[in-house]
């Protein structure tokens, strides 16, 4: 199983919203006592063992636009297919904070996913998390590069935490009680 955490390398992006795909998997990566993250490829990797099966891990350090470069490339090596990938990623089009899982479909705009689709296909595992839409006027770019406000940063980091501690059940294949969960209020 490989787990793809979405973002833009760089301290300047670290608590951007287009990074909660990052922040996702460092919690998971703590959580569970995963080693630190090494370069291979295109990205860094660690990896693990939990509910009896290998888990890789890989951030891409490509930027965000083309991330499918890292994710081909990790796949190439491992031998893995789209139905053994969980992409975690920011979404526009979700409340902050609200979190939807499903496999495949469309990239609905985000570059990231775009890319990926156009290495490996769009049959992969999706772990939707939302950052919430720009009002009025506000460029797309900026709203996904900027910050968190205050009041949202607390729920932000609160769901992140949510879906390390739930995350077994991902590996076990639930992804209906995982979401269940991490939504309940």
């Amino acid at each position: 199983m490989l787990l793809v955490g979405l973002g833009n390398p760089g301290t300047e992006y670290a608590k951007t919203r287009h990074n909660v795909g990052f922040m996702a998997v460092d919690e998971i990566v703590r959580r569970y006592s995963f080693p630190e993250f090494k370069p291979k490829g295109k990205g860094v990797l660690t990896s693990g063992t939990m509910e009896d099966k290998k888990i890789l891990i890989l951030k891409p350090h490509t930027f965000m636009n083309l991330s499918g470069e890292a994710v081909l490339g990790a796949c190439s090596f491992y031998k893995l297919t789209p139905k053994d990938i969980i992409v975690f990623h920011d979404d526009m089009d979700l409340p902050v904070g609200k979190v939807k899982v499903k496999r495949g479909g469309s990239s609905g705009g985000h570059n990231g996913l775009k890319s990926i689709d156009s290495c490996i296909g769009p049959d992969y595992l999706r772990v939707r998390i939302g950052i919430g839409r720009p009002e009025g006027k506000t460029d797309v770019i900026n709203w996904v590069l900027g910050t968190f406000e205050a009041e949202n940063t607390a729920i932000i980091g609160e769901v992140i935490h949510k879906i390390a501690e739930y995350f077994p059940l991902l590996v076990r294949g639930d992804e209906q009680t995982f979401m269940n969960r991490i939504n309940q209020k």
